[in-house]
């Protein structure tokens, strides 16, 4: 019992209850959706498969989202970058038709992750130094990174015939799951590790709660909001690098389109508050997994991709209402009087 009133009263509870009613809603409406097959050559595949496959790209946008948003950030670039990653590594390996790579295929996804990179500090150089609302100066990057990656692409979709890369986003031989899994898994791993074996993550909080008071203790703000924004960038280039794996191409038109938008949702289902402070990267990984399997669901049930974002409205507006004051008070307000109709119900049983 305590358990559970502890579980009730963490932060992950509101974000597995969503997902727990996708899923039942899924198990009931949506045939064989539980239903995991095995080919001959070992691999695995099915609906809830194809929902971790998918959410991987957007799991590892919405970690570098997370805390953005805990230093009372926002990165609206993240899409933008996804597509100028894109547009990277699939010109640097070239699409030639004879399936040999132009560039070793190990330094394209360096300069592909490292442009990223250079990106999120481009954002930090802004909010960082200039002081430019972080709306604003992701705004920069959002509009001209997609010309950005036209102009590397020349206006053209390149598509990779190079067959390692499809191993990016695609099962290698011998494995049951596609990679991009793992690398999701990998990159989750490694930001907890991080954000609570050392002090990172407190100075993170400390930032995103007051700026000023965390500088006159000692905290570099400047510092970490350039990590912070590089480390999205790091993250946006890593998608970037899924994403074109898993269509063998570069199109710059449509590489990470609204995926910013979806991060922030993934964050915000999370638990995580847009005005910054504490952030809950769990939450944030079950809210990408949500969105995905929110997507998953409705393309089953034939619900085309142009009415899928009011859905996501719709969702969104709940979110601000759970999150809001009012509705936190009331939750309190219930579970107080929860509380005390169990100790009277205890206090009488008692007396009897």
């Amino acid at each position: 019992m305590e358990k559970w009133k502890s579980f009730t009263s963490s932060s992950l509870f509101l974000p597995v209850v969503a997902l727990a009613v996708l899923v039942i809603f899924n198990a009931i409406f949506v045939d064989g959706f539980f239903s995991i097959q095995i080919t001959e050559d070992g691999r695995l595949f099915g609906r809830i498969i194809d929902i971790l496959n998918r959410s991987s790209s957007l799991i590892i946008l919405s970690l570098g989202m997370t805390l953005v948003i805990a230093t009372s950030g926002i990165d609206i670039s993240v899409g933008a970058v996804v597509a100028i990653s894109a547009a990277v590594v699939c010109t640097l390996i070239g699409g030639r038709g004879d399936g040999v790579a132009e560039t070793p295929m190990f330094l394209a996804i360096l300069a592909a992750v490292g442009i990223g990179v250079l990106c999120g500090l481009w954002n930090g150089l802004l909010v960082a130094k200039f002081k430019i609302q972080a709306v604003v100066a992701t705004l920069i990057l959002m509009t001209a990174g997609r010309g950005i990656a036209q102009l590397m692409t020349e206006g053209q979709i390149i598509t990779v015939y190079y067959k390692p890369f499809a191993y990016i986003s695609g099962v290698i031989p011998g494995m049951p799951l596609p990679t991009n899994i793992f690398i999701a898994l990998a990159m989750v791993l490694l930001v907890v590790i991080v954000m609570k074996k050392t002090s990172i993550g407190l100075f993170v909080q400390s930032v995103g709660i007051n700026a000023t008071a965390a500088k006159h203790v000692g905290i570099n703000v400047t510092m970490v909001l350039f990590l912070v924004y590089a480390f999205s960038g790091f993250c946006a280039g890593v998608s970037g690098l899924i994403e074109s794996s898993f269509i063998r191409a570069a199109d710059a038109n449509n590489a990470g389109l609204n995926m910013e938008m979806d991060a922030i949702l993934a964050v915000a289902l999370g638990g995580t508050l847009l005005s910054g402070g504490k952030f809950y990267l769990g939450g944030s990984v079950i809210g990408a997994i949500t969105i995905q399997t929110l997507t998953t669901t409705m393309y089953a049930m034939g619900i085309s991709a142009d009415q899928l974002p009011v859905v996501k409205a719709i969702a969104v507006i709940i979110i601000c209402l759970i999150q809001s004051n009012k509705a936190r008070e009331l939750f309190e307000k219930w579970k107080g009087n929860r509380n005390d109709s169990a100790s009277v119900t205890t206090k009488v049983k008692a007396v009897e």
